[in-house]
């Protein structure tokens, strides 16, 4: 090979090696840590997060969005030529807020996470609450047991025979459903003497209303919903302990009629008649809530802002792993919202997110 043609071959192979970049300055955030020897400062360790790269950046991403949820006002917007004298009021424009949907899966009522979502329902931080038979019962259950911290990997099979169920590396005595038969099958009574003699119409929504009220806790997140009339849904009231104290009920005592159609009626109102208000969804886990959230913003053409906090993937095809884009497909989120998915346990990650943005706030007004 002549001395040309190699040099030819090498400025060939170099220019591929070395391919000129397009300049990232001043179009993306540089990826930069948080410093130590600042000394251990919370706040800023939190504000680094977006900036380190990972799913750190997602957290901190999706603190961001969570932050323009709640900063968002009507007076934010354009005002149309077709609204009603109230909506061009300029008090009124800024005192309409995003209306936020919060979604969580029973194990997180299970854990720790249990008292974050009772903060945000005290103080009405959120609209509308969605989540399984699990997100209910076991609120309930600990007003009348603890719940203690186990290991993943305890034995089945040994924890059977001592009357103990473990849930991830949660452990919850058998006991406890024994307290909450003793506690609830009453309630059921009740409840079944005023459909009889009131006419009275149960939903799931309304059930749960009334076990919040029955228990007259605060440690509980279903108390602080029923005293701040915020609407919890659960279309899957059955699936779990709840369902097995229906089944026992249904045979001591026939007749409960738990009406699931007007509750649809009712969450996909919430997200029609939200008006000229955006909506925003957080999301923690998969499954049912995730998708009863999704699927009532569809019908308001999608909502404007959406955090996912899950470890699911997407490759198996499940709604639970399918990242905040599909939905934009499905209409259930709009093109132009502010979307992130969070990978990671919400066990971590929610705490953290809430912290910087709900209770962040909510310290600032107190001090002030």
């Amino acid at each position: 090979m002549g001395e040309a043609l190699k040099d030819s071959l090498m400025a060939s192979v170099h220019s591929t090696v070395f391919k000129e970049s397009e300049t990232l300055e001043g179009k993306c955030i540089k990826i930069e840590g948080y410093d130590f020897n600042r000394g251990v400062d919370y706040n800023q360790l939190m504000r680094s997060m977006v900036s380190t790269g990972f799913q750190a950046s997602n957290l901190g991403d999706a603190i961001e969005v969570v932050n323009e949820m709640l900063d968002w006002r009507l007076s934010d917007e354009t005002i149309p030529e077709d609204c009603d004298e109230e909506e061009r009021d300029q008090a009124y424009r800024e005192s309409v807020k995003c209306k936020v949907f919060l979604g969580f899966t029973s194990n997180l009522i299970s854990s720790g996470v249990r008292d974050t979502v009772r903060y945000l329902v005290q103080h009405q931080m959120v609209d509308v609450v969605v989540t399984t038979a699990g997100g209910i019962e076991e609120d309930l259950i600990k007003c009348l047991a603890p719940t203690y911290k186990g290991d993943f990997s305890l034995p089945g099979d040994l924890l059977r025979l001592k009357g103990l169920n473990r849930i991830g590396n949660l452990l919850v005595p058998n006991d406890n459903y024994c307290k909450f038969e003793d506690w609830i099958i009453p309630i059921f009574d009740q409840m079944l003497r005023e459909q009889k003699e009131e006419n009275v119409l149960w939903t799931p929504s309304r059930v749960i209303a009334r076990l919040g009220k029955e228990i007259n806790d605060e440690r509980s997140y279903l108390y602080w919903a029923y005293k701040n009339n915020i609407p919890i849904f659960c279309p899957g009231l059955t699936d779990g302990s709840l369902g097995d104290m229906l089944y026992f009920h249904s045979f001591r005592s026939p007749g409960l009629i738990i009406d699931v159609v007007q509750d649809i009626r009712a969450m996909n109102g919430e997200a029609v008649h939200a008006g000229p208000r955006k909506t925003g969804m957080i999301i923690l886990g998969g499954g049912m809530p995730k998708h009863h959230i999704c699927n009532a913003n569809m019908m308001r053409n999608g909502a404007d802002f959406a955090v996912f906090i899950n470890t699911a993937q997407e490759f198996d095809g499940s709604d639970s792993g399918a990242r905040p884009d599909e939905a934009v497909s499905w209409g259930k989120i709009r093109g132009s919202a502010k979307i992130v998915k969070v990978h990671c346990d919400a066990t971590i990650a929610f705490p953290i997110l809430v912290a910087e943005t709900f209770a962040a706030r909510k310290e600032l007004i107190h001090q002030n």
